[in-house]
C-alpha cells in the first residue's frame, strides 16, 4: 500500500535530494520521481517552486531551532549561546546548501524569529538591556543560524594565476589569501576555527558591554 503524501513527507524528500545533489536538483519533477507520484499531485501540498523552496527553508530552520533548544539553558549566558550557535552550525554542516537557500528567500521562516527570541531571552535573563540585546543581534548576523555571510566569495575558477595577476594592486589581500587558504566548510572562509573565533570575540565584547 502506497504511503499517503503529506506536506511534511514531501519536504523531507526535498531535503534528502538537496543533501545528495544540491538545492538546484530540487524540482517538482524530481520530487515526484523520488516519491513515486506524478509531479502534478505535489501541487496539492505546495503551490509551485517558490512554495517548495520556502518549505525546505522552513524545514531546515525547524531543525536548527530543535538543535539549539536541546542545549540546556541554565548555564553561564556565553556558554549557552555559544553551544546553541554551534548546534545550529552542526545542522548547517549536514545541509551545506542551507546558507545559500536562506539567503535567497524573501519570506523569513517563523522559526527564525522563535530562535532569535530565545537568544534575546537568554541575554535579558543575564542582565542585558533590550538596547544591548538589539545591538547584539545586529552583531551576530547569521551566526545564530550556524554560518557567516561572506563579504565576497571567489569562484572555484579563481586560481593562482588570477591572484598573481593582481598581486601588485592588492598586495596585502593576496598575501593574506595565500597564507590563510584552506578548504571552506560553509562559504569561502567560514571554517570552524574562524567561526568560533568570531563568535568568542562577539560574546566577550558583549560581556564587557554588560
Amino acid at each position: 500500500m502506497r504511503k499517503a503524501l503529506s506536506r511534511e513527507r514531501v519536504l523531507r524528500a526535498a531535503v534528502g535530494i538537496a543533501d545528495r545533489d544540491g538545492i538546484a536538483a530540487v524540482t517538482m519533477r524530481r520530487l515526484g520521481a523520488e516519491l513515486g507520484v506524478e509531479a502534478m499531485s505535489l501541487y496539492y501540498h505546495l503551490k509551485g517552486k517558490d512554495a517548495l523552496l520556502d518549505g525546505v527553508a522552513e524545514t531546515l530552520v525547524d531543525e536548527v531551532v530543535a538543535a539549539a533548544a536541546a542545549v540546556p539553558g541554565d548555564g553561564e549566558w556565553r556558554a549557552v549561546l555559544r553551544a546553541r550557535f554551534l548546534a545550529a552550525r552542526a545542522v548547517m554542516l549536514r545541509h551545506r546548501w542551507g546558507p545559500g537557500l536562506l539567503n535567497t528567500r524573501r519570506t523569513v521562516p517563523f522559526g527564525v524569529l522563535r530562535h532569535y527570541d530565545a537568544i534575546i531571552g537568554v541575554m535579558l535573563a543575564a542582565g542585558f538591556s533590550h538596547r544591548i540585546a538589539h545591538r547584539a543581534l545586529h552583531a551576530f548576523g547569521s551566526m545564530p543560524l550556524g554560518f557567516v555571510q561572506e563579504v565576497f566569495s571567489p569562484s572555484a575558477d579563481d586560481g593562482d594565476d588570477d591572484m598573481s595577476a593582481v598581486a601588485d594592486l592588492l598586495p596585502h589581500l593576496v598575501a593574506m589569501v595565500a597564507s590563510e587558504a584552506h578548504e571552506a566548510e560553509l562559504g569561502w572562509c567560514d571554517s570552524q576555527t574562524e567561526f568560533e573565533f568570531t563568535l568568542d570575540l562577539l560574546l566577550d565584547g558583549l560581556e564587557r558591554a554588560r
